[in-house]
């Protein structure tokens, strides 16, 4: 994940390209949830050729693995669930994250590793944001498409692994 974060200039100016993108990440997102409801994530944003998320996940995903996530995503798509962005206070976002609920499909049993320290990381008196796309919520500060039945048709491509931070 790169520690360059786009300024809120910068994310009003993202193209609608971008925009599908990102937001094609979060429906990612929930579909490996569906698949693996323990995976944690840390970002995804839009790149220069589609979107991506970094992912943390006992299983190894591979391109066997395509067809199912796409299943996934597509009811995702089909159920055009509006992104709704909600602001929250620094504390509120901490809580979630330890809470598990960032970056999941709901509370989960162990905290969101990766978003308690990407909250952290965010300086004091910077706005925080989520967005909610049906069960999903993610710290994010966008922008997306209204809903997500406006992503239409993917195609996932490849995988690729890493380690968050360059650790």
């Amino acid at each position: 994940m790169s520690d360059e974060r786009k300024t809120p200039e910068q994310r009003a100016q993202m193209t609608d390209i971008e925009r599908l993108r990102h937001s094609a990440a979060h429906v990612l997102a929930t579909a490996i949830l569906k698949i693996w409801p323990d995976a944690q994530f840390a970002a995804g944003p839009p790149v220069e050729n589609g979107f991506y998320y970094d992912v943390e996940l006992d299983h190894r995903i591979s391109p066997e693995d395509f067809e199912k996530i796409e299943a996934e995503m597509k009811k995702e798509v089909k159920a055009n669930h509006t992104f709704e962005r909600v602001a929250v206070s620094r504390d509120e976002a901490l809580s979630m994250a330890q809470r598990g609920v960032l970056g999941a499909l709901g509370e989960r049993p162990h905290p969101s590793k990766f978003k308690l320290d990407i909250i952290q990381n965010i300086p004091e008196g910077e706005e925080i944001s989520l967005y909610r796309n049906g069960e999903f919520t993610d710290l994010c500060a966008g922008p997306h498409v209204m809903r997500t039945g406006n992503i239409g048709a993917f195609k996932l491509t490849n995988v690729a692994s890493a380690y968050y931070k360059g650790d």
